[in-house]
């Protein structure tokens, strides 16, 4: 069946309940309205966006079984139902005892980096992602990537790209004292390299060093159900697990899982820090206690909790992951063969476009991923996300930019939300930016503010 199956169209394993009109505009319109917004997508509005790619998170669409939970979500200040349900359900594929809910994953970075981080500690990742180490940073903590030396290839066709490099991790250990490095963050999938998967032996074997070293190690798992499917369908010795045997395996690895459940917890708001020692877990809950809420619900409500442990469910189904993962991959594997060049192989949540390779002509100090960001929202009402040095980028003590190691564009697709559809319109849209593609200039940054700029920083286009 399914070899059949990669010879026919990929249809969605879903019939659609209800439909949420999209507003058709003109370019000559899209381009007011980027002017207006400052040329940076995160501010335009909702309304004037054809298809929105700018995140994954908490833009998917939930299930008849997730609406039916919400009805049935129990609204008590302490100890509810929903609450009770969420729990087991979280104990159940992490097996840690301690289990906090939030409102969303930052603020579950936030309590447990706060305690963990402060002036001259350390924090070593496969690759932190923007507001990992935002909320690192914010405490004086230093913050340091260690992706796999293949993961720095966007070309190379190797099928764990997201792994953290070992022997780095033992230099810098080494380099800093073990003391002073407050956690190993393993973050599945690696969303800033290209949302490549890691596996599970590069994850052992972080572990034997943590352990080595009496070194905290974190996973940062928002999209552990996808780096699950990679593992179960490239990693020898997984072919008969199931992808929820697989999490948590990966889980059981770790000391702490951070999660921003509006990912595979297929919820529109929601995070989760799960814990193993208790000392750490009190820390945590009074932190949450003052800055979320009680310690039955943090920052949700009994609904929101009951569409998360569903969700939760839900998200390791088979015929689901086969199709998130395929319907991603397909637009990503159509752009390749037009010429754009894409972050090979393609990753789980979204395809990243090497916005250096394609438009050449821009200097990176005029940022050409935010050059095609805006191309994409004004050819065709598609919103998407620039990573690159508008998003990672910093300036040195004589204020000329430091690059990010990438000048990527992010077309992150929301779950269970488009159909096939609108995913040959964008690529349609791609033949107009190929026309594009020698332009000579791209943009500069008028405002920006001290941290996290992408959010909130204003552009114009250098003529």
């Amino acid at each position: 069946m399914e070899k059949k199956n990669k010879l026919r169209t990929l249809t969605e394993p879903f019939k659609i309940k209800m439909v949420e009109p999209l507003k058709v505009t003109t370019e000559e319109y899209r381009e007011e309205a980027l002017k207006e917004a400052g040329y940076n997508p995160f501010l335009l509005r909702s309304k004037d966006v054809f298809i929105d790619f700018l995140t994954d998170s908490g833009t998917g669409a939930m299930s008849d079984q997730q609406w039916s939970g919400i009805m049935m979500g129990d609204e008590s200040y302490a100890g509810s139902r929903s609450w009770e349900h969420l729990e087991a359900v979280v104990m159940d594929l992490t097996g840690m005892p301690y289990v906090l809910p939030t409102h969303q994953g930052r603020a579950a970075e936030r309590i447990l980096y706060s305690i963990l981080g402060g002036t001259g500690k350390v924090f070593i990742s496969n690759t932190h992602f923007d507001t990992t180490r935002a909320n690192i940073e914010y405490t004086g903590s230093t913050a340091i990537d260690i992706l796999c030396e293949e993961g720095s290839d966007n070309q190379a066709d190797l099928r764990f790209k997201g792994n953290i490099h070992l022997d780095k991790l033992k230099e810098l250990i080494a380099q800093n004292g073990k003391e002073n490095i407050a956690a190993v963050i393993m973050t599945v999938t690696n969303n800033s390299s290209g949302g490549q998967p890691v596996s599970m032996e590069n994850i052992k074997e972080t572990r034997k060093i943590c352990d080595a070293n009496g070194i905290l190690l974190v996973m940062d798992a928002c999209r552990i159900a996808e780096n699950s499917y990679f593992i179960r369908h490239r990693e020898s010795g997984y072919e008969h697990h199931s992808y929820k045997q697989i999490a948590q395996e990966i889980l059981s690895y770790a000391d702490a899982f951070v999660m921003s459940s509006k990912k595979d917890g297929l919820v529109n708001m929601g995070g989760l820090l799960t814990l193993r020692d208790e000392a750490l877990s009190i820390k945590c809950k009074n932190m949450l206690i003052i800055s979320e809420g009680f310690t039955t619900y943090g920052g949700l409500s009994g609904r929101d909790m009951e569409a998360l442990a569903i969700g939760l469910q839900e998200v390791f189904d088979d015929d689901y992951l086969h199709y998130r993962i395929r319907s991603t991959a397909y637009l990503g594997e159509h752009l390749r063969a037009k010429g754009i060049p894409v972050v090979w192989p393609i990753g789980g949540h979204a395809v990243y476009v090497d916005a250096k390779q394609l438009y050449k002509n821009i200097p990176i100090h005029q940022y050409p991923g935010q050059a095609l960001v805006c191309d994409l929202y004004i050819k065709g009402g598609i919103r998407c996300v620039e990573v690159g040095s508008v998003m990672f980028g910093k300036y040195d003590e004589k204020g000329a930019l430091i690059p990010a190691a990438n000048e990527l564009v992010r077309l992150a697709i929301p779950r269970r939300v488009y159909t096939q559809s609108h995913i040959d319109f964008v690529l349609d849209i791609f033949d107009d930016i190929l026309e594009l593609k020698d332009r000579s200039t791209g943009y500069e940054i008028t405002y920006e503010p001290p941290f996290l700029r992408h959010f909130t920083a204003k552009l114009k286009p250098i003529v």
